[in-house]
């Protein structure tokens, strides 16, 4: 009996030493701290560092030699070792520079060329071309076509075509039947440029699916005929892709600006809905903001579209190309959405370099700054640790007026910067770093970040890197702080961030949190909270919060 007792005693200790420290989800195993470049050991650790580095990514490299190289105050011989690396990486810049050059990959090259400035390079002027002579060279497949406007809508209808991809067969219930997705594109150059959606082409570029995939088009005047195509560059962020057919294109049709349209004027859809090739719809501009990409504001429109009709163009009256459609809300009518048209031409000339586009981020989150009701920049709500925004010193509070001397006020006009720009390229952001014990008094200064590959989804990495207290506030909108020592599962509330899931859930400052189980589908984050809810009448509670891992506020 009393052995019993002892073996009871045990186990129920140690259950309660598990539960105390039971996990809601992977711990990071280390988080980043700034490194302290006024020891030896330090550099030196750093300077080997960056040479592994400098072998895979010699622009990364570059910038971090560049930020170690700006903190040294003396003249020792570990100094000598980084002014070393330093110029070892110049020279690999310059090398990978020349490469892009020789392969006419000039958008490429004029990344490269970039980064070099923004890390004072001084022999800019020794490379083969300036910014400018890059910047045309980049973008020569892309000059403008000008058409005057047409009395006839087919005219506008035999630019179109009708994707199909090919998937072999599926079989269902013992029969075999053709699987085919059917889109729709448009050319925008006369040898056979076109667009269409990325999830129209997806399969095409999985590398699961390549080798039992076949791509084709259809033309408005040949619905007989299937033409094959490739792709030459895609983006899933947006949407996008770039595909190529070897015809000369019988209408190629005008980007305009769709900055120009506003809510309430007369749009037109034109694609294949259910097969269904040269059907046109029309409407009008609903909403010209909605958030449904993670990155930039899509239309809403009330122009009927159906499946088969994504990628298709929405043009105005005079035939211009305003937006692309991408997505309907089958089962709500006339509640349909197209790209812009601006996000389309900011990225053509790294969809025609080819490959798949990925979107560039510092491992930040934050949201736009107002002052007395006027935009002032976007300000820093959170850094990751180990993210380059961290490595580059930019700290929650700061505010990024301009990115590379272009100004920026809100959330949107970064996206549209980062849009134009590739990862692994490094920027001169302008930022406003507030004066201690000050309010909205602060000092400016410039700060050069290195660009990476914004993941597939930055909430995921932002949990995965930081402890979870700092973690919910780009999650969820609220920061915790520990209130137990004994447990590493009971918060406060510090401060919540308005429009984000925690302030639509109710969740007031002070409030108190235990956190339960944590887990994930495929794009969302679910949390289940026990809480005591001011605007609850502090009464407990049980609680799902779901967020988004992704959204237009990681940059």
């Amino acid at each position: 009996m009393k052995k019993n007792k002892i073996f009871s005693t045990i186990v129920v200790l140690f259950v309660a030493l598990f539960m105390s420290c039971a996990s809601y989800g992977p711990k990071p195993e280390d988080v980043y701290k700034p490194l302290n470049y006024s020891e030896d050991d330090v550099k030196k650790h750093e300077v080997e560092r960056i040479k592994e580095i400098a072998e895979k990514n010699p622009v990364e490299a570059l910038w971090r030699a560049f930020i170690l190289k700006q903190s040294l105050c003396d003249t020792s011989d570990t100094n000598t070792l980084v002014f070393d690396v330093y110029n070892e990486c110049i020279d690999k810049c310059v090398e990978k520079y020349n490469s892009y050059i020789e392969k006419k990959k000039y958008y490429k090259a004029l990344s490269v060329y970039h980064s070099l400035a923004s890390c004072s390079y001084e022999h800019l002027d020794s490379l083969s071309n300036d910014e400018a002579s890059l910047r045309s060279l980049s973008e020569n497949k892309l000059s403008p076509v000008t058409h005057s406007a047409s009395d006839k809508v087919s005219v506008y209808i035999q630019g179109t075509v009708t994707i199909w991809v090919d998937r072999g067969y599926a079989v269902k219930n013992g029969a075999a039947y053709a699987d085919i997705v059917i889109g729709s594109g448009f050319f925008i150059s006369k040898d056979g440029y076109l667009i269409t959606n990325n999830h129209v082409i997806a399969d095409v570029v999985d590398p699961k699916n390549r080798k039992s995939t076949r791509l084709y088009i259809k033309l408005a005047s040949d619905n007989d005929t299937r033409i094959p195509a490739k792709v030459i560059g895609y983006d899933a962020n947006l949407d996008l892709a770039l595909l190529k057919v070897e015809v000369d294109a019988p209408y190629v049709f005008n980007l305009g600006e769709s900055s120009d349209l506003d809510i309430g004027d007369k749009v037109y859809a034109i694609g294949s809905p259910i097969g269904l090739d040269r059907t046109l719809t029309s409407g009008i501009v609903s909403a010209k903001d909605r958030k449904l990409n993670s990155i930039g504001n899509v239309f809403q429109i009330d122009a009927a579209v159906n499946q088969g009709n994504s990628g298709g163009p929405l043009i105005d009256e005079k035939g211009n190309v305003q937006a692309i459609v991408f997505a309907g809300m089958l089962q709500y009518e006339g509640l349909n959405f197209a790209i812009p048209v601006e996000y389309l031409k900011a990225e053509l000339p790294i969809l025609y370099s080819g490959g798949k586009r990925t979107h560039p981020w510092i491992g930040a989150f934050g949201k736009t700054k107002k002052e007395l009701g006027k935009e002032i920049g976007v300000e820093i709500q959170y850094v990751m640790p180990g993210g380059s925004a961290s490595r580059a010193g930019l700290k929650p509070g700061d505010v990024i007026t301009a990115i590379d001397g272009i100004e920026i006020t809100n959330n949107d006009m970064l996206q549209n910067i980062y849009m134009k720009q590739m990862p692994e390229s490094v920027d001169v952001f302008t930022v406003l770093e507030k004066k201690d014990k000050e309010e909205n008094a602060y000092n400016s200064k410039k700060v050069v970040v290195y660009l990476e590959k914004r993941p597939e989804n930055p909430g995921l990495e932002v949990y995965k890197h930081d402890l979870i207290a700092n973690s919910f506030l780009p999650l969820f909108g609220m920061k915790l702080k520990s209130v137990s020592t004994s447990s590493n599962k009971k918060f406060a509330v510090d401060y919540i961030l308005k429009g984000e899931s925690a302030d639509e859930s109710g969740f007031s400052e002070n409030d108190s949190i235990e956190i339960g189980s944590i887990d994930f589908d495929s794009n969302s984050i679910i949390a289940q909270l026990y809480t005591k809810k001011r605007k609850g009448g502090y009464l407990d509670m049980g609680i799902m919060l779901r967020a988004a891992l992704d959204s237009p506020y990681y940059f």
